[in-house]
């Protein structure tokens, strides 16, 4: 048994050490959110998720330059199969034109990589997009009803009968 457990060792050690040693490169998700104060209306979190080795160096830059003001950002969370997870937020006032980006530093990328929000992407404008076809459908079909409906009906022509007909049972 120990022989056999020595055996498996042997052999596995390396795969697990060179697996250990492989930089996993993270998945990086940009998203705002409402923000948690009044004093910004805007809240933008860069979230790299599903990396390794643990180090890692997320920053915000706006316009280029590097944004130090209103950051903050969690310690490297593990997710409890080696690999690892960190989210940055950024406070803001969006300004018109302006371009954030989250530019992230880290073993398994070849070159720092920015990540660049997109107001339009919004999942909240998203949504209200949706909801705003969904609104304007509804009532195509309710307007296209009502014309069928008026169009159906005034096709009718009431025929005025003083006979009255009796089933041929109750003669």
């Amino acid at each position: 048994m120990r022989n056999g457990k020595q055996n498996f060792a042997k052999k596995n050690a390396p795969l697990a050490y060179n697996s250990l040693l492989t930089p996993v490169e993270p998945f990086i998700m940009l998203r705002s959110v409402e923000a948690v104060d009044n004093r910004h209306p805007g809240m933008l979190v860069c979230s790299a998720y599903s990396f390794y080795p643990k180090q890692i160096r997320v920053t915000w830059l706006r316009d280029g330059q590097e944004v130090t003001s209103d950051v903050t950002s969690t310690e490297e969370l593990p997710d409890g199969n080696w690999l690892y997870q960190i989210h940055s937020y950024l406070e803001f006032t969006p300004r018109p034109g302006e371009k954030i980006s989250c530019m992230v530093e880290h073993a398994s990328l070849m070159r720092p990589t920015l990540y660049d929000w997109e107001p339009m992407t919004d999942p909240g404008m998203n949504k209200l997009t949706l909801g705003i076809a969904g609104l304007l459908l509804g009532l195509v079909f309710a307007v296209a009803g009502l014309i069928y409906y008026k169009k159906k009906s005034s096709l009718r022509v009431l025929v005025p009968t003083t006979e009255v007909f009796y089933p041929e049972h109750t003669l």
